[in-house]
């Protein structure tokens, strides 16, 4: 594991951007969970996990999977 694994990595302009789309994408598909599924535990969980994956996809975009920052 890279010794920045678990410290702040500023992206650059360029991961920046992607990191935006990819935010603006899980927002559209975020609504539509909330909008369509029925609610409950299954609802809930599906949201959570949703979100965790929206926020991995940012470290995707800034690390390289042993948490080397991308350049």
């Amino acid at each position: 594991m890279h010794p920045s694994t678990y410290e702040y990595l500023l992206p650059t302009e360029e991961q920046k951007a992607a990191m935006a789309k990819l935010r603006e994408a899980a927002a559209v598909y975020g609504m539509a969970l909330a909008e369509i599924l029925p609610d409950g535990p299954d609802k809930t969980f599906v949201i959570r996990n949703h979100r965790s994956n929206a926020m991995w996809a940012n470290v995707a975009v800034t690390r390289h999977p042993d948490g080397t920052p991308r350049d």
